[in-house]
Formats: C-alpha cells, structure tokens, sequence
C-alpha cells in the first residue's frame, strides 16, 4: 500500500496541473507515481484473486479456472 504521503503529493500533483501546469521534473515525478499507484492497485487486485472462491446458487464450486491456477501458483510460492 502507497503510504498517505506519496497519496497526497500525486493529488497535489494533479491539482497543480490542471490550475497552473507542471515542471518537466514534476512531470516525472507524476508519472512514477501514477506507475507505482497503479502497480499497487494491481497487486490489491490480485491478491483478492487468491483468497475467491465461487460458489453457485446450488452450492458447486465454480471459481474460474483461471483463478484457480492464480491460487495454485501462489501455493507453491
């Protein structure tokens, strides 16, 4: 997780941008924290995949197979 400081200043970022404009380096500094927000977000995301299972109104297993082989990865990590 993004600790509260590095939120912020990609917010102060995009503030600035949109009312005055960015520097090249604050342009910089923008994108690799969008990179490293985004990078986060995904590796959330994926997480949650580990722990899901599916299951239907009849009570079957129906996770996904795709999900199911992301889990079984992750076991032999």
């Amino acid at each position: 997780m993004l600790d509260k400081k590095k939120i912020e200043r990609i917010n102060h970022l995009a503030n600035k941008s949109k009312s005055e404009g960015l520097t090249a380096r604050e342009k910089e500094e923008q994108q690799k924290l969008r990179k490293d927000y985004l990078k986060n977000i995904r590796q959330s995301f994926k997480n949650q995949f580990k722990t899901m299972t599916v299951i239907d109104p009849e009570g079957n297993d129906v996770t996904p197979k795709k999900v199911k082989d992301l889990q079984n990865r992750h076991k032999d990590d």
